[in-house]
């Protein structure tokens, strides 16, 4: 019976993902809702739920899909307003003024500037500014979204400073000694993991040949972020990623402007042409008070983000099956729909879609000078690129909350537990795999933490492992798992424009991701002997 329902709760996974890479893939925004359908089938007819339980769930998914579709939303219209105003051609001459070098290129704003990026925000914020950079130098759109899949891996377990952490593992009440052992493991993994995953990640876009002959600076690039990550690890969990990825970037700039560790040979003859001071300052300007915003409203001792996340009530009302409220800082609720315990949430002001997204783009538009016409055509064309992701997000989130529900039965938890199961005192060489599930399925580190981290946690007493060693391959899985996770590669695809590559994009990146799996495997066993 046990095995019964272990191979029925994964059987729409296995279907989900040969729908998706098969030869002829699905679209997603079909693979996705029958998928979901299928599971609320199973959860209906074979765990017998609640068929109210499952509406309500159905819609808190669809409700849920406007947190990820409002941010890609704002990334997308910033990009088109960069784009459209002549902004981001102004940034491309500059970066090539700094290295024509693609290596370099990649390495910096794909590996540095994205890792500070998501130190400061998560959310999908480094994909979603970092990659129609490096597509506005030139690279392809495809190849630019599996890299930044790959290389937004690292930085992951400290972002949006810390919250997978402080937050996901918040609700097993470890002491904040326990919770800096996890912190500082988590990040040592991630270091080794380091020395990998970039590569791979470059050759995506890049030939071995290129890779090989710029190897110096590509190893520099990683540890000057690693390296203060891991350092700041040892007494931090808020700041690694954010700190780490901000001395990268500014070590990696200056590396390859002195065109250290860069081959000369695949230097083009002459770097690109010098961009105006003054022309460089305004374009910079909107990206520049991005990621102010983003850091002055994450770091919770500065006080803002206090006021964007007040929960205290404003006003509320019944609403029949429902209790709809407003708090002081505007997070919208639904709590109890259709009178069931399921609820609804919506952080107005603290998702980064109204702050920073569209804050910038409304003082962008007078900055650059856009006329009329060009800002009409920025939020058109956003429109039309969100509209087919909607539906693909509503079926991914819809999923998801079907193979929770259930508590310890759910779907989720049997496939989790039939794998603890199999492997039993070897579990910490398959550990951080759950963690990449559980991103898998809900397109968040911080959710497969809060969702895993008690199963991690218990597995770890049962066969006598430490705990800490335990969670801390658990959140490095939850890391490497945005690599596949569905959510941040349809996210990326809307941004780019990329029309029905899921699949292919899942069956290029589990590569990278596996290898990160290997490596994890392989420091928590160092770390079992220490």
């Amino acid at each position: 019976m046990a095995f019964a329902g272990t191979f029925i709760s994964a059987f729409p996974i296995l279907l989900l993902i040969w729908l998706m890479t098969k030869k002829q893939a699905v679209p997603s925004h079909i693979a996705l809702p029958v998928t979901a359908l299928l599971v609320g089938l199973i959860q209906l007819f074979y765990f017998q739920a609640d068929g109210r339980l499952l509406i309500a769930n159905t819609l808190s998914g669809i409700l849920s899909v406007l947190t990820p579709i409002s941010i890609v939303a704002g990334a997308i219209l910033l990009n088109r307003v960069l784009a459209f105003s002549g902004a981001e051609s102004v940034i491309a001459r500059w970066l090539e003024s700094i290295s024509t070098n693609a290596v370099a290129q990649l390495m910096i704003i794909g590996w540095a500037f994205a890792f500070m990026l998501e130190g400061a925000s998560g959310f999908g914020t480094p994909a979603a500014i970092a990659a129609p950079m490096l597509v506005g130098l030139g690279f392809k759109p495809l190849q630019v979204a599996m890299l930044a899949l790959v290389m937004n891996s690292v930085p992951v377990t400290f972002g949006a400073v810390g919250t997978p952490i402080w937050f996901g593992l918040e609700a097993l009440n470890l002491s904040s000694e326990q919770l800096l052992d996890v912190s500082s493991q988590t990040a040592l993994i991630n270091l080794a993991a380091a020395f990998v995953v970039p590569i791979i990640a470059l050759k995506f876009v890049v030939s071995w040949a290129l890779i090989k002959s710029n190897i110096l600076y590509i190893l520099l690039s990683i540890l000057s972020c690693t390296l203060p990550y891991y350092f700041l690890a040892t007494f931090n969990y808020e700041f690694p990623a954010l700190i780490g990825g901000a001395i990268g970037l500014m070590l990696s700039i200056m590396l390859a402007k002195r065109d250290i560790g860069l081959k000369a040979a695949e230097q083009d003859a002459v770097k690109g042409e010098k961009v105006p001071f003054n022309k460089l300052v305004i374009a910079l300007l909107p990206l520049g008070l991005l990621i102010v915003i983003l850091i002055v409203t994450r770091i919770g001792q500065l006080g803002i983000k206090g006021l964007l996340t007040d929960g205290n009530t404003w006003f509320g009302f019944d609403i029949g099956s429902a209790y709809f409220s407003v708090s002081q800082s505007l997070i919208l609720s639904l709590e109890g729909i259709l009178n069931t315990s399921v609820n609804w949430s919506y952080k107005t002001l603290y998702v980064p879609a109204l702050i920073p997204f569209l804050l910038v783009v409304l003082i962008s538009i007078p900055l650059l000078k856009m006329t009329r016409e060009k800002v009409k055509e920025a939020f058109v064309d956003t429109g039309q690129r969100i509209k087919m992701p909607l539906v693909s997000l509503a079926g991914a989130l819809i999923m998801v909350n079907f193979m929770m529900l259930g508590g310890d039965h759910s779907p989720i938890f049997l496939i989790a537990n039939a794998f603890a199961n199999v492997t039993g005192d070897s579990w910490s060489y398959f550990a951080a795999f759950l963690g990449a599930l559980g991103s898998f399925f809900s397109g968040s580190a911080t959710v497969s933490n809060l969702t895993f981290g008690g199963i991690q946690f218990s597995i770890a007493e049962q066969v006598g492992l430490p705990v800490t060693t335990v969670l801390a391959l658990q959140s490095a899985g939850a890391a490497m798992g945005n690599m596949v996770c569905i959510n941040n590669i349809i996210a990326v695809s809307t941004i780019l424009g990329i029309v029905n590559k899921e699949g292919y994009i899942i069956k290029k990146t589990i590569v990278p991701m596996m290898a990160y799996g290997v490596i994890a495997a392989l420091v928590g066993f160092v770390l079992l002997l220490m």
